[in-house]
C-alpha cells in the first residue's frame, strides 16, 4: 500500500490519507479493527520486530483478566474467516498467550497495513509547527518514522491514534519522581521488570541474593511472591528481599485480600503478606530512596530522604509505574491534567486516589479529545501516570474514536460497553489461582487462601 510519501499538495483533501495508529498491542490493533470496520483505511506503525511487543517483555506473567474479557469483537469478527478459534473464554491467558493466539494472529490479518521495525520520533501539522494558528486544521499530519538501520521517512495521516502505552519509560527508584543519584551508573544491577525466573540465566541472578524491590503495587506483589518460591527452592537458598514501601504498612498495604473484588489482585497481596509473614522480605517502610551507592565489592546501598542507609543488596527491582512518553507529540496542541498526564476530561475519572479499574466509568471520543483535533492518546497512554486500566475500557475508546472519525457524532458518544460488577483488571499481574474454594461466606469473588506459584490459572470465577 501506498505510504503517502512525499508533500502532498496544499489543497489536497486529507480524506484519501491513512489515520497512523502508533503501537501495534492489544488497543492499536483493536484500533485498526475498529477504523476497517469503518471504513477507515489504518496504517500501524510499531517500534518492534512483531505485534505486541511490549505484551511479550512480560510473556511469564499471567492477566488479571479472562479471555473473554481481552479479545475485542471486531477484532474477533475479522479473525473469523481465517479459522481462528477463540481460546477458553474462562481461562486466564499469560502474556505470552496473548501475543502469540491473539495479537499475533490479528496483525497477521491486517497484513501490510501493519510495519515492523518502525519508531516514531516526531508528529506534527504538515508545515505548521505547535504556534502556527493559520489554517492549521485544513493541513495533514505528518509523522517522522525510523526504520531499520536508521533509515528516516515522513508519512501523512488524516489522524493520529496513540496507542504507543507507556511500557518503554518506566518511572526510577527516586523518591522525587527522578532517578536517585547514582541509579543510572548501577544499571547493571537494577531492573524495571518483573523478573521471568523460569529463565536459568535470570534464575541464577537472584538465586541465594539479596534483592531491594521498590515498589507497593501489584508488580511489587509478584515480583515479592516469585523472590519467595525461589527461597523454597533447592536452587534459591539465601534468597531474601527487602519491600521498599514510600509508605507505611496499614491495612490496605496488602491490598484486599479475601475482601478484593478482584480475586486475582487479592490473591497477589495475600501472596506479598505470606512472603513477609514468612520471612523471605523484610519491610521497610517511609523510604524514599535518594541515592543508590556501590560498596568495594559492588553490591548495592540505598539511602534514603530521611538519611536512613539499607543494608547492602546485590539486585535492586524499581517497580514504582510507567509515564507517557510525550517527547514525539511535542509539536502537537495536547490538553493534559497537570497531575497524571493524561487527558485533561479523562483525569478525574481515572485518579487512582479515587478509582481502582472496576470504578472507572467507560468513556471514549469526548473525553479523549485535545486542543489538536483528530489527536487522540489511547489505551494505556491515555492513562498517563495512572495505573487502573482496563483493557475492555480500552476497546472501548477506539471504538468510540474510530465513530468520531467516521463523522459518526452519535456512535462516538454511545456507551456499548457493561462492565462487570467486580471489575477487570488489564495489564500485566500474577494469577495462578488453586482450585481450592473460596472462604466460607466469601461468595465466589474472594481470593483463594493460598497461592500456587506456577500452577495454572484456575477456569473458574465469577
Amino acid at each position: 500500500m501506498s505510504n503517502q510519501l512525499g508533500s502532498p499538495a496544499v489543497n489536497a483533501s486529507t480524506e484519501a490519507l491513512p489515520v497512523v495508529v502508533i503501537g501495534a498491542g492489544p488497543i492499536g490493533l483493536a484500533a485498526a479493527a475498529r477504523l476497517i470496520e469503518r471504513g477507515i483505511e489504518p496504517l500501524v506503525l510499531e517500534a518492534g520486530p512483531a505485534a505486541a511487543s511490549a505484551v511479550r517483555d512480560w510473556s511469564h506473567v499471567r492477566l488479571f483478566s479472562t479471555w473473554s474479557e481481552v479479545v475485542d469483537p471486531q477484532a474477533e469478527k475479522l479473525l473469523a474467516p481465517t479459522g481462528w478459534v477463540k481460546p477458553d473464554g474462562a481461562a486466564y491467558p499469560s502474556g505470552g498467550d496473548w501475543a502469540e493466539l491473539y495479537l499475533q494472529p490479528l496483525a497477521d490479518v491486517l497484513g501490510d497495513r501493519v510495519r515492523y521495525h518502525a519508531t516514531v520520533t516526531g508528529v506534527s501539522r504538515a508545515g505548521r509547527d505547535r504556534i502556527v494558528d493559520a489554517d492549521r486544521e485544513a493541513q495533514p499530519f505528518v509523522v517522522h518514522v525510523t526504520g531499520p538501520e536508521g533509515r528516516e521517512e515522513r508519512i501523512f495521516a488524516r489522524a493520529v491514534v496513540d496507542a504507543s502505552g507507556t511500557w518503554s519509560t518506566p518511572s526510577p527508584a527516586g523518591g522525587s519522581g527522578l532517578h536517585a543519584l547514582g541509579e543510572k551508573s548501577a544499571a547493571d544491577r537494577i531492573t524495571y521488570r518483573v523478573p521471568d525466573l523460569k529463565d536459568p540465566a535470570v534464575r541464577t541472578r537472584y538465586a541465594g541474593k539479596r534483592t531491594a524491590v521498590i515498589g507497593s503495587g501489584a508488580s511489587a506483589f509478584t515480583a515479592l511472591a516469585y523472590l519467595a518460591e525461589l527461597a523454597k527452592a533447592d536452587d534459591g537458598t539465601g534468597t531474601h528481599a527487602t519491600w521498599i514501601l514510600r509508605r507505611g504498612i496499614g491495612g490496605s498495604t496488602f491490598g484486599g485480600g479475601a475482601a478484593d473484588q478482584l480475586p486475582a489482585r487479592g490473591a497477589l497481596g495475600l501472596a506479598a503478606k505470606a512472603a513477609v509473614d514468612g520471612g523471605y522480605a523484610d519491610a521497610v517502610t517511609g523510604f524514599r530512596t535518594d541515592a543508590v551507592e556501590k560498596t568495594a565489592d559492588g553490591r548495592l546501598v540505598l539511602a534514603g530522604e530521611d538519611g536512613r542507609r539499607l543494608d547492602p543488596v546485590d539486585e535492586v527491582i524499581v517497580l514504582t509505574g510507567f509515564r507517557p512518553d510525550l517527547g514525539f507529540l511535542d509539536e502537537l496542541r495536547l490538553g493534559l491534567d497537570e497531575r497524571l498526564q493524561a487527558p485533561v476530561e479523562l483525569a478525574p475519572l481515572i485518579d487512582p486516589n479515587q478509582h481502582s479499574c472496576g470504578t472507572v466509568y467507560p468513556h471514549g471520543a469526548g473525553e479523549l479529545s485535545h486542543p489538536e483535533k483528530d489527536v487522540y492518546l489511547v489505551g494505556m497512554k491515555s492513562y498517563g501516570r495512572a495505573p487502573t486500566f482496563l483493557a475492555m475500557t480500552g476497546y472501548e475508546q477506539v471504538r468510540s474514536v474510530a465513530a468520531a472519525l467516521a463523522g459518526d457524532r452519535e456512535g462516538a458518544e454511545r456507551v456499548e460497553l457493561t462492565l462487570p460488577e467486580t471489575g477487570v483488571c488489564g495489564g500485566a499481574g500474577l494469577f495462578d489461582q488453586p482450585e481450592a474454594a473460596a472462604e466460607p461466606g466469601g461468595g465466589c469473588c474472594a481470593a483463594p487462601a493460598t497461592l500456587t506459584v506456577g500452577a495454572p490459572a484456575s477456569s473458574g470465577g465469577c
